[in-house]
């Protein structure tokens, strides 16, 4: 059987989706950083799945062989979190995770609680970072 993605490009608006974001705090801070990102990136955003907003995307392949696409770079409000999807290698990503301020930080993702905790240019800095890093890593 073959396995197919459930995270990849959906028609949904990523402004739609987040202007149904419960929390006021979590649903404004996912515009800023929709803002933010989407100048950084200069990508337009797509939902991926149902609940990720993407900028690009790139193609991978496993070493098992499987292949698909993903974004380039993403975030989701989600409800303990805003999360940010980049590039998880480390000989790049840990000079900007010093710098961002308070977060978390699981394999490829990065946990805030606020934007406000942060420093935005960072994660534009992150984001430029990590479209160059996955675009070089994985060409097209």
């Amino acid at each position: 059987m073959a396995y197919e993605a459930k995270t990849k490009p959906t028609p949904i608006s990523p402004e739609a989706f987040i202007d149904a974001v419960d929390h006021p705090g979590r649903r404004e801070d996912a515009h800023a950083v929709l803002a933010l990102l989407t100048e950084a990136t200069g990508e337009p955003p797509v939902m991926w799945g149902a609940s990720i907003i993407g900028f690009g995307k790139y193609r991978y392949t496993y070493d098992s062989g499987h292949s698909g696409e993903a974004p380039l770079v993403g975030f989701s409000p989600r409800k303990a979190n805003l999360v940010l999807y980049m590039a998880a290698y480390d000989d790049g990503r840990n000079d900007f995770l010093a710098r961002l301020g308070k977060h978390k930080v699981g394999k490829a993702c990065v946990y805030l609680n606020r934007l406000a905790d942060v420093d935005t240019t960072v994660i534009a800095e992150m984001a430029r970072w990590s479209m160059k890093t996955l675009k070089e890593r994985h060409p097209d």
